[in-house]
């Protein structure tokens, strides 16, 4: 998932000045945590390294009365904007904004961390009762009226300013942001677009916090269960049993990363319904948990919101600054891939039965077996299973594997270092240089391992962006997985799939370190842009040279047998039709979901209805279901933008035959000019004439057929 960045540089340009009301709502807050000391998340941050964040001295309750103080100093920065006397322009204006609320910006990244992977019950309280008020306090800042009109008059004296093409670009979409917000609306609908937009954030507090209890549960396994399973495998069940006080027994955690190995390994198939049941059960139990309600009622405020904005819908106010331009443009490109996709996982699904036949199991294929016989089938097509595998890909390895292709790629170095505060003992941490010069880069978090509070996936977060104005700063990039560590004592082994997540997480930690910008207002990219360069990195996990020196056995350390990379690259396309459909299903139906005027309210029968539509083979469940599809429902962030995984992958098939063409995976030319062009430029260009510019056309879909193994027609 694409890094998160400063709450409040995505509500600059886009988005609020508190009224005196609020200012008296609040003061009994300020009054009641007055005796607790914030002033370690207020401070600007000590140390080396051009400051980083002092976790071991944050906690939770600072947070409230931290806000509260951060809120201050960013409105007197902004009230500074709207009351000046100077003539409005790009100086007086647009600049002051850029450098406003440095403490908020402190603040924020700490709290995103607390909120993600350090979710405690209190967190969680704290979060359902302070992201509608700081909603509304963005908004009152950024949607006050006086305000927008210095912004409108700045970009209205555009003309006669001698500004560069970043400046003007940059006071362009200041001025745009303000209106797709709402600034230019009426009192009236100001304050009622205020209302949804609080009302969506209590409801996006209150998803995610159903879908992270859902996902604490756990199904505890007798030692006659653990057939098939990896000795690995089973000692971080043991571990996870341990962890909740259940001696003797064995523990499945409800969450992505200890479900997959157990319906991939485990010869008990009534188990593997089981477990697969809870899994894709997440939010959908007609309990106190069951968030489909909530679903409706986030599509009915999203609906509410874009008309009020101005826009047919929910699809069509979130695409208005996307590469892909309009619903329509993207459904193209996901209906171009669908049937493919479909037509592949019925053969592999006929692959999978005769398997299943052969051996008189008596069962028709469903989708708690797909993974298992998936992996039988690999066996008798390519004599390959994971198991062989995922003893040559360690964890520690696979991270060294990444910095040694970033190194080869871009000159940066990564060295562990112990003297940075972290959240939680299993962090590590690592100073990134320039190779070249030995010029300081930033620091790069990664917390790897699953646990309690945080919640599913991975994802990428930046404490801190680069950019020049005002002194150059240094980057604070994390990345955030959920391996399941290995038992006490023992190693931890990711799948080939994890593997391909860790490159693909350090692809967006990339993209930060790489960055070189001015304005941190042209430091975010269009959603359909972020997952690109991510993607782009997957693609080095693979090659010969990566796994010649890090796929080592986790015992003896031997190199990974080259038969056993000819294997792997002989099975590149294998299964694609089940990674496509269970994707690319949730992309067609998140779109099909917001690009209607008329909001769903049944949220069940159109996710039945919609999936018997596309012919979705009944032998596969959606990657993410709608009761717990993060990705749309605990922010805005993807909602109509689930799309961008296939959009960027298209450019990332792209740039990939832009580097294998010149016979040199590692080419330097293309390496610098993708550097130089796309990942250090952040938003100062738009993003399809910088793909122009560095492949010298649009992309060719061609390529993600290819490499998907399906024909191109």
């Amino acid at each position: 998932m694409g890094p998160r960045l400063s709450r409040r540089h995505a509500f600059l340009g886009s988005a609020s000045l508190l009224s005196t009301p609020f200012l008296g709502g609040l003061m009994a807050h300020a009054q009641a945590a007055a005796s607790i000391d914030a002033s370690p998340l207020l401070k600007p941050w000590p140390g080396a390294y051009g400051g980083v964040p002092p976790w071991d001295k944050f906690a939770p309750a600072m947070f409230p009365p931290a806000f509260e103080v951060a809120m201050g100093e960013l409105r007197r920065d902004i009230v500074a904007v709207r009351d000046s006397r100077a003539r409005p322009s790009f100086k007086t204006v647009i600049l002051p904004m850029e450098s406003a609320g440095e403490t908020m910006d402190r603040v924020q990244s700490a709290w995103g961390v607390y909120v993600s992977n350090l979710a405690t019950k209190e967190v969680q309280a704290i979060n359902r009762e302070w992201s509608p008020r700081l909603t509304k306090f963005y908004d009152e800042l950024f949607l006050d009226p006086k305000l927008f009109a210095k912004v409108k008059a700045a970009y209205d004296n555009r003309a006669s300013e001698k500004l560069d093409a970043q400046q003007l670009r940059l006071l362009t979409r200041s001025y745009r942001g303000f209106v797709r917000r709402g600034a230019a609306l009426s009192d009236a609908e100001r304050a009622e677009v205020s209302r949804l937009n609080q009302a969506l954030s209590t409801a996006y507090a209150d998803f995610s916090r159903k879908v992270l209890t859902d996902e604490e549960t756990w199904i505890v396994l007798d030692a006659g269960d653990l057939a098939g399973l990896p000795e690995s495998y089973t000692a971080s069940l043991k571990a996870a049993a341990e962890e909740r006080k259940l001696p003797g027994k064995w523990a499945v955690v409800n969450t992505r990363s200890a479900i997959d190995p157990f319906l991939t390994n485990s010869t008990n198939r009534a188990l593997r319904e089981k477990v697969w049941r809870a899994f894709v059960g997440r939010g959908d139990n007609g309990d106190a948990n069951d968030t489909k309600a909530l679903v409706a009622e986030i599509l009915k405020l999203r609906q509410q919101r874009a008309t009020l904005l101005g826009f047919k819908n929910h699809a069509a106010f979130r695409m208005d600054d996307t590469m892909a331009e309009t619903p329509a443009n993207a459904m193209k490109l996901m209906m171009a891939v669908w049937p493919a996709a479909r037509a592949r996982v019925i053969e592999e699904v006929a692959d999978m039965q005769a398997v299943a036949d052969k051996e008189g199991a008596g069962i028709r294929i469903e989708p708690w077996d797909y993974r298992f016989y998936a992996e039988k089938v690999r066996k008798a097509k390519y004599d390959l299973n994971e198991g062989e595998v995922k003893p040559y890909f360690e964890l520690r390895n696979m991270q060294q594997a990444s910095f040694y292709a970033a190194g080869r790629l871009y000159d940066l170095d990564f060295k562990q270092v112990t003297d940075v505060p972290v959240f939680d003992p299993e962090v590590r941490t690592y100073e990134v240089t320039n190779r070249n010069n030995g010029k300081h880069v930033g620091i790069f978090y990664a917390d790897n391992y699953a646990r309690t509070g945080k919640r599913s996936g991975a994802w990428a977060t930046r404490y801190r962006g680069q950019q020049e104005l005002g002194g150059h700063r240094n980057v604070l990039a994390s990345n955030n997985n959920n391996f399941v560590k290995g038992g006490a004592g023992e190693l931890t082994l990711i799948s080939r799939e994890d593997a391909r997540t860790l490159f693909h997480e350090f692809g967006h930690a990339l993209h930060s370190l790489l960055q070189n910008v001015t304005y941190p207002g042209l430091s975010g990219t269009p959603r359909d842009f972020v997952e690109y360069p991510s993607q782009v990195n997957e693609n080095w996990l693979l090659t010969r040279d990566v796994l010649d020196r890090y796929a080592r056995h986790y015992k003896t350390g031997e190199p990974i047998p080259a038969a056993l990379v000819d294997k792997i690259e002989k099975s590149a396309t294998f299964n694609q039709g089940f990674i496509t459909v269970e994707y690319l299903a949730c992309a067609i139906l998140d779109m099909q979901l917001h690009d209607r005027e008329i909001p769903v309210t049944d949220i069940a029968a159109f996710e039945k209805e919609a999936l018997a539509a596309i012919g979705m083979p009944r032998e596969i469940a959606l990657r993410h279901r709608l009761p717990q599809f993060n990705h749309l429902f605990a922010s805005d962030a993807y909602s109509a933008g689930y799309y961008s995984y296939l959009w960027s992958e298209t450019m990332d098939a792209d740039t990939w035959a832009a580097f294998t063409d010149t016979g040199n995976a590692w080419d330097r030319k293309t390496a610098d000019r993708f550097r130089e062009t796309l990942l250090s430029t952040g938003n100062e260009t738009d993003r399809k004439e910088a793909y122009r510019a560095f492949r010298g056309r649009d992309p060719d879909v061609k390529a993600l057929f290819k490499r998907r193994g399906f024909p191109v027609t």
